[in-house]
């Protein structure tokens, strides 16, 4: 067996010293690396010391490694004495810990997490502080509960605060929840369309009147009566449009001959700029049977000439701080067609065809965001097809006009404008009287209470007329109606209206007056049965012109 040399023991002597050197210090730097890296969480001086402890009294299985020489420094002092390592331990703090954190507590265990931390701090702010390691009675540690283990950090949004509000609550099942009741369950839902939503109705029913077409002629009879409306609005964001359209026809089942048909579409177009600028445009078209109360008087006619009228408009308004400006432009186009006589003949009407152009510029000053005076001037030229009528007559003229008013604004309450002033008509021909009036427009929409709804309205307008020597007349309209929700399905209205008419070049006049009731009640949400009782009477100062209508409808409503 061959012997180890001295040189070689030596050698191998000196490297055990260093192997057990590179294991103590690799136990003892460990710990400190795992607290640098937050895996074992914060480290008190008391969980060290009881692990330090620990150590101490487990008995160690590994034989006894040979003692290193103890390295002797040069100069005296340089390292702590054995007494001294004694009194300061190596995982101890410093003397002067307490003055170099400014506080008189030692150092307890910090949170781990956002809400230990907060609670710590409404702790300190409610004056009250977590008593420290030095204050509390050291526990000895067992081994059970001594955590050797890693130790579990925080979620990442354990570093926010949760507070506990009304979000925090647990919700119903949606299956659970109650059903939100309809305000109103008869109102019709609409059918979307694009951008638009549509709601028709169509209604159905009998008419029987006691004077089919209000003449002063007029028998009784039996008429079908059809009526459908179509009304669509937008949902845009910025803008808005809207189109309403009726049509009605009447025809008899018994009694005088009547057929008739009428109906329109009148559709406006808001755009909103910058800096309260708004564009607005209207477009619509109208045609119906000229009335037998008309100014205009045709002998002996079979059926009543149809009146066609096509209108637009186009403004434009702005607003520069309580000042509102607005200008408007306009063209009304009337045409007529031909009277169809009792001998079988027709009558032209085109000599009453005209066209009237106007423009309007209004000025309003708001005095507050309910009420804004204004004032409005107008200029218009109105033109026949026809330079000379039948009667060699020139009836193209010129139009002036002024009126002041106010608008309002209260939300649903109370909304709309009144406005008074004078018009003027001047002919072209110097043998025709200026046709010069006062006028009166309303439009007027007020709620005094809920599911109730009261309107005004009122226009003027300048009628012409075929008659030799005859100027023409002003018409004055005026009609109240109140809409009153009795129920969720029963729905009630009254209105009345009356009507002046005042010839230029005479001193004769007509007055009409009219009273409606209805009744409307609802089955469902999209059908409903409606009745209507009317009675119209018109009293004129020319002859054979007096006439009285009573009539009664009942029909079914059809909405969606």
């Amino acid at each position: 067996m061959a012997q180890i040399r001295p040189e070689h023991r030596k050698r191998n002597t000196a490297l055990r010293v260093l192997l057990a050197t590179a294991s103590v210090a690799t136990l003892l730097c460990a710990p400190l690396h795992a607290q640098e890296i937050g895996l074992r969480g914060p480290v008190g001086e008391d969980d060290l010391n009881n692990t330090l402890l620990l150590h101490k009294r487990r008995p160690t299985a590994e034989p006894e490694q040979a003692q290193a020489p103890t390295y002797q420094p040069v100069s005296p002092g340089a390292i702590p004495t054995q007494a001294d390592a004694e009194a300061t331990d190596l995982f101890s703090e410093p003397p002067n810990a307490e003055n170099a954190t400014g506080s008189s507590s030692s150092s307890a265990r910090p949170p781990t997490t956002a809400r230990q931390r907060a609670r710590e701090l409404r702790a300190r702010q409610a004056g009250t502080t977590t008593p420290s390691a030095a204050e509390t009675p050291a526990t000895p540690v067992t081994d059970e509960e001594l955590t050797t283990g890693t130790v579990r950090q925080g979620t990442v949004d354990s570093e926010t605060e949760i507070e506990n509000g009304p979000e925090s609550e647990r919700q119903r099942a949606i299956e659970g929840r109650r059903p939100q009741p309809d305000a109103d369950p008869f109102e019709p839902t609409g059918i979307r369309f694009g951008t638009f939503v549509l709601k028709p109705s169509l209604e159905q029913g009998i008419t029987a009147t006691s004077n089919a077409d209000s003449s002063s002629g007029g028998k009784s009879a039996v008429l079908s009566e059809t009526t459908l409306r179509l009304n669509a609005a937008s949902d845009w964001e910025n803008h808005s449009a809207t189109i309403d359209a009726y049509g009605n026809y009447r025809k008899s089942i018994s009694g005088q001959e009547v057929k008739d048909l009428s109906g329109g579409i009148d559709g406006r177009l808001q755009l909103d700029f910058a800096d309260d600028l708004r564009a607005l445009a209207r477009l619509g078209y109208s045609m119906r049977p000229e009335s037998t109360s008309s100014p205009v008087v045709i002998s002996g006619t079979a059926e009543r000439p149809t009146l066609h009228t096509l209108s637009g408009a186009l403004g434009v308004e702005k607003d520069v701080g309580k000042l509102r400006f607005g200008i408007t432009g306009e063209v009304v186009d009337e045409s007529y067609s031909d009277a169809e006589l009792t001998d079988g003949t027709t009558l032209s009407q085109k000599d009453r065809d005209s066209r009237l152009y106007t423009g309007k510029v209004r000025v309003g000053y708001e005095v507050s965001p309910a009420f804004t005076p204004f004032g409005e001037v107008e200029f218009g030229r109105r033109v026949y097809d026809l330079r000379f009528d039948t009667a060699g007559f020139e009836r193209s003229s010129k139009r002036t006009g002024a009126r002041a008013g106010v608008e309002i604004d209260l939300g649903e309450k109370f909304g709309g404008e009144i406005s008074a002033g004078w018009i003027s008509e001047d002919f072209d021909d110097d043998r025709l009287k200026t046709v010069s009036a006062a006028t009166i427009a309303a439009d007027l929409k007020w709620s005094p209470m809920r599911g109730t709804i009261v309107g005004l309205t009122g226009e003027t307008l300048v009628e012409g007329s075929t008659t030799a020597g005859d100027s023409g007349s002003v018409l004055y309209n005026g009609r109240l109606s109140v809409e009153r929700q009795i129920r969720s399905n029963l729905t009630a209205f009254l209105a009345g209206g009356v009507g002046y008419r005042d010839y230029a070049s005479s001193n004769d006049h007509e007055l009409r007056l009219s009273a409606e009731a209805g009744l409307t009640w609802w089955l469902n949400r999209y059908a409903g049965l409606t009745g209507k009782l009317r009675h119209e009477t018109f009293d004129s100062t020319l002859s054979n012109r007096d006439a009285k209508t009573n009539s009664v409808f009942v029909g079914l409503k059809i909405q969606r």
